[in-house]
C-alpha cells in the first residue's frame, strides 16, 4: 500500500475548505523581538524595520495583506512599499500580535529554523535573478520569502500529510507532485490561494501558483520562472547537492526563456547565505532530478 494512498484515507477536505481554516503563520522570535525594539524607539528607522520584517515570511505576508486591502488591492509588491502606506501603530499592533502567538512550535514535521533559513535564501536568490533581468526585485524577494507558507497550513490542517516525508522530503523538487497525488492539491496551490485572499498583485500569485511548472500558465509569467530558478538553487543548498547533481537538475529550459544559463544563475548566490540548519539527512541521489 503506497504512502499516497495511506495519506488519502485521512483527507476529508478540499482546497477551498482548507484555505478557510483559521491559521497563524509562525514568526521568527528573534525578528519579532528586534522589530518591537525598533518600533519602541521615539523615531523608528523605517529602512531598518523593512529589513527586519522582510526576513520573516509571516510578517511579510501579514504586512502585504493589510496594505493591499481596500483601495490598494493588488498594487503593493513588497514590505517597504507596505510600510510606506501603513501607520506605525498598525505595524506595531501586527508585530505585537506575532509576539503573543504561541503557534511557532505547532507545525507537524517542520523544523522551523530550517524552513525560515531556506525561505530567506530563496528570497535573496530570487531578488538577485530579478535584478539581473530588470524585473521588480521587491516582488521577486517577497514571492521567494512566502512561496512555501502553504506547506505550513497543509501540515496544520492535514497533519497526516507528514507521512509523505519518509518518501519525499519537504525541500525536495518532487514534493508538490507527491502532495498532488496524495491529496489532490499541493502547497503551491495553497500558497497561491492565500495570496489571492490577501489581494496580492496578480503577477505575484501567478508566480506562486506556477512556481513548480512556470510554463503551465497562459500567459507565461516571467516572475514564475525567476522563482523556479531561485528555488532550484535554495533547495540544492539545503540538500547539499554535488556539482554533478546541480548540472543534471538545472532547469535549463526555464533559464533559456529568461536568457540565462547555469553559470549566470549560480553567480547570483548571496554572499550572506544563511547557515544550513540541521534537518532530515539529505537524499542527494533521489532529489537531484525533478
Amino acid at each position: 500500500m503506497g504512502t499516497a494512498y495511506v495519506v488519502r484515507q485521512f483527507v476529508t477536505m478540499g482546497l477551498q475548505e482548507l484555505l478557510s481554516t483559521p491559521f497563524v503563520i509562525p514568526s521568527i522570535p528573534r525578528v519579532v523581538a528586534l522589530a518591537l525594539t525598533e518600533l519602541g524607539r521615539p523615531r523608528p528607522d523605517l529602512r531598518r524595520l523593512a529589513q527586519l520584517l522582510g526576513t520573516d515570511p509571516a510578517l511579510s505576508c501579514r504586512l502585504l495583506q493589510i496594505a493591499n486591502a481596500a483601495g490598494l488591492a493588488g498594487k503593493l509588491h513588497g514590505v517597504s512599499e507596505a510600510l510606506a502606506v501603513l501607520r506605525l501603530d498598525e505595524v506595531r499592533t501586527l508585530v505585537m500580535h506575532a509576539a503573543s502567538s504561541a503557534t511557532f512550535k505547532a507545525v507537524p514535521g517542520i523544523q522551523l529554523a530550517q524552513f525560515w533559513s531556506y525561505s530567506l535564501d530563496a528570497a535573496r536568490v530570487s531578488r538577485a535573478i530579478a535584478g539581473l533581468l530588470h524585473l521588480d526585485p521587491q516582488a521577486a524577494y517577497c514571492v521567494g520569502m512566502i512561496h512555501a507558507v502553504g506547506e505550513l497550513l497543509l501540515r496544520v490542517a492535514l497533519p497526516n500529510i507528514v507521512a509523505l516525508d519518509a518518501k519525499v522530503g519537504v525541500f525536495e523538487p518532487k514534493r508538490a507532485r507527491a502532495e498532488l497525488q496524495a491529496v489532490g492539491f499541493c502547497f503551491t496551490q495553497v500558497t497561491a490561494g492565500l495570496a489571492r485572499q490577501w489581494k496580492l498583485p496578480h503577477n505575484m500569485f501567478d508566480a506562486l501558483e506556477f512556481q513548480h511548472k512556470p510554463f503551465d500558465n497562459d500567459p507565461y509569467e516571467p516572475l514564475a520562472g525567476v522563482l523556479h530558478l531561485a528555488l532550484w538553487r535554495a533547495r540544492a543548498r539545503q540538500l547539499q547537492w554535488s556539482q554533478r547533481a546541480l548540472a543534471v537538475s538545472f532547469p535549463a529550459l526555464v533559464a533559456e526563456v529568461l536568457g540565462l544559463d547555469i553559470d549566470m544563475v549560480l553567480q547570483q548566490d548571496p554572499i550572506d547565505w544563511t547557515p544550513v540548519r540541521s534537518g532530515p539527512a539529505p537524499q542527494r541521489s533521489r532529489t537531484a532530478v525533478s
